[in-house]
């Protein structure tokens, strides 16, 4: 029987031939999986990409304008004490304000969009403390 069921794969015809073609072929969820339109979009605006990197251009541009006057043990030095600063954090149920990371980056006297309307990402998140450190400890 087991034969009889391998002639019959062989001889059906391959589902491929099945799907239309062309620019009115239709998304197939059940062998593709969801669309991510996300993915497909591109930036509304030239200056969106700009917009969204600019700490990290402005970071290049000051590192390198330190390298020239001072050498490379400057920016080395302001690299390290940046990664030391975001290592610095609050429990995981209270948010961090990073404040000394703005102090280096010379933002603790500007105001910006965050400071009046909030960034989104830092909203008002409590939980359970002693189940969120405990994750974040790896015992969960």
């Amino acid at each position: 029987n087991s034969r009889g069921g391998a002639s019959l794969l062989k001889d059906s015809i391959p589902i491929t031939e099945f799907s239309a073609s062309g620019p009115f072929e239709g998304h197939d969820l059940l062998r593709r999986g969801f669309t991510s339109v996300k993915n497909e979009l591109l930036p509304s605006h030239p200056l969106e990409l700009a917009e969204k990197n600019f700490q990290l251009n402005q970071d290049k541009t000051n590192f390198a304008t330190l390298r020239n006057i001072q050498g490379l043990h400057a920016p080395l030095k302001l690299q390290m004490e940046f990664r030391a600063a975001k290592q610095v954090q609050r429990l995981p149920f209270l948010h961090s304000s990073n404040i000394a990371l703005d102090t280096l980056r010379g933002n603790d006297e500007c105001i910006g969009f965050e400071d009046i309307l909030n960034d989104p990402s830092q909203s008002e998140v409590m939980g359970e403390p002693h189940m969120m450190m405990e994750y974040k400890l790896g015992l969960l």
